[in-house]
Formats: C-alpha cells, sequence, structure tokens
C-alpha cells in the first residue's frame, strides 16, 4: 500500500455518510481495509514486525475485525513506532501527561494528517453543516506555542478550528475566564450559531467554575458545545454527563452539548454523542469491548477494556488499539437516534492504569 492508494481508498469512503452502514456492508470492508494497514505497517514498521511475530499473528488471515492483531495504547509511551521514514515525517503529536509521565509520540506523514483532517470535517458536517461557526475555544492561547510537536489539546484545537472562523480564547494565561474577550465576541455574533469546544475539565473547572465564581453567566444560547476528555477528574467530584450538562445551561445557555470521545493515538477518529447520549462508531472506525482476563470479546452489557480501530493511522502502527478505557457496548444499529454503527459508553478507566488525559493538566500548556 502506498500513501496514494490510502488516499484514493479513504476518498472512496468520505462518499458514505458516516453512520449509514449496516454491520454487514460495514464489518467486512472496515476488517479488510484494516488487514491491508496490518501489512503495510509490518512491512514498514521493523519494531511491530517483532511485535506481529511474537504474537504469532497473520493479518492475512484475519477473518473479522477481532482478528486484526492490536497494540496495547501503553507501548506508544515506551517506543517510537513509525512506518515512515524520518524525513517523511512533518509533524509529531504527543499526548498530555501529569508531571513526570511519559508521553505517546505520534509520527505523521502528509497522507496521514490529510486523513485526519478529511475524515473529522466530515464527521463534523454531521453536527454542524459544511459552514464554518465562530468559534469559542476553552483554552489559552498559548497550549499552541509549539507548531511542530503538538500536546493531545493542542492537536485537537487545531483540528477543530479548521470548522471554526473568528477563532477566540475564553481563558487567559492563568486559565481563567476572559470576559472582555468572550464579551466582544459574544457582541459580534449576536443571535448567530456559534461553535464553543474545549477539553471537559477545562470547560468544568476554569470556565463555569471560573463563571460562576464571579457570579457571571453568557448568552451562549445558540451554541453548540462540543467537548471530550478528563472525565476522570470530574467524576471524582461527582460530576457526570447529566450534571455537566445542566450545569452549563444554567451558567452559559447552551442546551445543545456533544460530548466526544477519543485519543491522540488515533487523531480524527473520534467516538461522537449523539441525541440518545450515546457514543457511535462511524464508517471509519469500530470498538470492541474485550475482557481483561484474557482479552476474549465481550457481548453487548458486559464491561471491559475498550479496543479502538481505525483506517486512518498509515503513518504508524495505530490501527488497532486496547486501551486504558473500561466501557460496555450497548448495540449495534439500532440506537434510537437513528445512527448505524456500534454504541457505547466509557465506565471509567483500569484500576491499573496511570491517570491520563488530555484536559487533566492545568500547568503545562505543552
Amino acid at each position: 500500500m502506498t500513501a496514494d492508494d490510502y488516499l484514493a481508498e479513504l476518498a472512496q469512503w468520505l462518499e458514505i455518510p458516516p453512520f449509514a452502514l449496516a454491520a454487514g456492508d460495514k464489518t467486512p470492508r472496515l476488517a479488510g481495509a484494516l488487514a491491508r494497514l496490518t501489512q503495510h505497517h509490518r512491512r514498514h514498521c521493523p519494531a511491530y514486525a517483532r511485535l506481529l511475530d511474537i504474537f504469532g499473528d497473520d493479518a492475512t488471515a484475519a477473518a473479522g475485525l477481532a482478528d486484526i492483531p492490536f497494540l496495547p495504547v501503553r507501548l506508544f509511551k515506551e517506543y517510537e513506532l513509525a512506518s515512515v521514514a524520518p524525513d517523511q515525517v512533518f509533524k509529531t503529536m504527543t499526548s498530555s501527561g501529569t508531571s513526570g509521565q511519559a508521553v505517546s509520540r505520534i509520527f505523521l506523514d502528509r497522507a496521514t494528517a490529510a486523513g485526519q483532517s478529511k475524515v473529522l470535517a466530515r464527521l463534523m458536517a454531521e453536527l454542524i453543516g459544511r459552514q464554518r461557526l465562530p468559534m469559542l475555544i476553552v483554552d489559552a492561547p498559548g497550549v499552541l506555542r509549539d507548531r511542530q510537536r503538538f500536546s493531545a489539546r493542542g492537536a485537537a484545537i487545531l483540528g477543530f478550528s479548521l470548522f471554526g472562523r473568528d477563532l477566540t480564547y475564553a481563558l487567559d494565561d492563568d486559565l481563567q475566564p476572559d470576559l472582555p474577550a468572550i464579551e466582544a465576541f459574544l457582541a459580534r455574533h449576536a443571535g448567530a450559531p456559534i461553535l464553543v469546544f474545549g477539553f471537559t475539565f477545562l470547560v468544568w473547572q476554569h470556565l463555569y467554575l471560573g463563571l460562576r465564581a464571579q457570579g457571571r453567566r453568557l448568552a451562549l444560547d445558540n451554541a453548540l458545545l462540543l467537548h471530550g476528555g478528563g472525565w476522570k477528574k470530574l467524576q471524582e467530584q461527582a460530576v457526570g454527563n447529566a450534571e455537566f450538562k445542566a450545569g452549563l445551561k444554567a451558567q452559559t445557555g447552551i442546551e445543545r452539548v456533544v460530548n466526544y470521545y477519543g485519543m491522540v493515538e488515533q487523531t480524527g477518529s473520534i467516538y461522537l454523542e449523539c441525541p440518545a447520549v450515546h457514543l457511535h462508531a462511524s464508517l471509519f472506525s469500530d470498538v470492541l469491548i474485550r475482557n481483561p482476563a484474557d482479552f476474549s470479546v465481550l457481548p453487548a452489557g458486559q464491561s471491559g477494556l475498550i479496543e479502538t480501530l481505525s483506517v486512518l493511522p498509515f503513518s504508524y502502527p495505530g490501527h488497532a488499539l486496547l486501551t486504558e478505557d473500561l466501557g460496555v457496548l450497548l448495540g449495534e444499529d439500532d440506537c434510537p437516534c437513528g445512527w448505524r454503527g456500534k454504541y457505547f459508553t466509557v465506565t471509567g478507566r483500569a484500576p491499573s492504569a496511570e491517570l491520563r488525559g488530555c484536559s487533566d493538566v492545568r500547568a503545562s500548556h505543552e
């Protein structure tokens, strides 16, 4: 598989609505694409090839999604895994972590970065259509300080900012609400649809609580808030999805709040929350829930480790990753929202997993 082959195949996928295919049509198509990616990475990433030899996996014999060999996501914190030559890497993304923790390093070539952007645009069109909306970013501008090495926060901001205009940061460098900037932004776009983007913990801890402490309420009734990451700290504060949405509505007027699940190791393959409050796998991705004891695939209704599958990673072997998150598969093709594909919920972190999260780190502004 060449970069041109990869982009040509992806172009065909982009012609299909991302939540339109039922399992009978999606699963064999996705399994075939993932098997081809496995062979590509075997040929071009020696470390990955050695891992496959150890595991004894033969991707050419893969019969379904569960047969695609997966990597523990933690490996990207310990090894530099790339399937392209160093001179083809033009961007390196890093995960966020608390002080002293290792971070994942993800190496992108131009084809993979282009694929990520195109798929993200296709998914965002399901939420906001094709237009670019005035965008309020719940972060500080310093997060994009290094344009060559992006943290998870910086990479997400840069990616989602493609769907906005008049980009305005809602927080100052001390991560406090920048009320003059926010009020000027709202005055410029009074009555117009607005896109608000931020990581969950920053939205709650620094925008919502900051506004509440100052006794201020924003007029964001026409806004869509897209947020993800950082749920662990909020759950420790007894703040769940319902409390989060109720608090934001009371303090900002935002009624349309969409959570998403994603990670820097598979940027672009986000799992969007539907109106029925379920996370959905799109045409470009899928999830399996595996038993932590033996890694067998669990049926719907049982809690286990989330494995994420994505057609996007071409420059590094990240197309099948076993995360350190726990979740439950709720169903497939029968969500009340009408979207096809698997839908699931994230229930927490595996007990032995280190604390991490794109938005859990206040001080780093990577």
